[in-house]
């Protein structure tokens, strides 16, 4: 196949998906966002389930909102938080499909 006919993604496209797996790639964040696949969570649960620090939750799921993986909304004095992006659930859950039958 010659270079002019293949197909190319436009590079904020290659920008965004690396920005992704980058989030995948660290194994705390992969654990908060299993989590929140199966129900919604406040900082302090994840934490006890987890066994790391409220701070390290807090940390992990700022960069997961900023990548608008995750979103929160407040009930009384708590922030619960759930996934805000089911095509990348979707992704994690065949990555461990995956990994699982290896």
């Amino acid at each position: 196949m010659k270079a002019e006919e293949h197909s190319f993604l436009r590079p904020e496209v290659v920008l965004d998906v690396s920005q992704i797996f980058r989030a995948l790639a660290d194994p705390t964040r992969i654990r908060i966002l299993y989590m929140l696949s199966q129900e919604e969570c406040s900082v302090n649960h994840i934490a006890e389930v987890l066994e790391i620090s409220q701070s390290a939750v807090s940390h992990q799921l700022a960069t997961l909102r900023a990548m608008r993986l995750v979103k929160y909304r407040r009930e009384g004095t708590a922030m619960l938080y759930s996934c805000d992006d089911a095509h990348v659930i979707s992704l994690l859950r065949q990555a461990i499909d995956h990994a699982e039958h290896r």
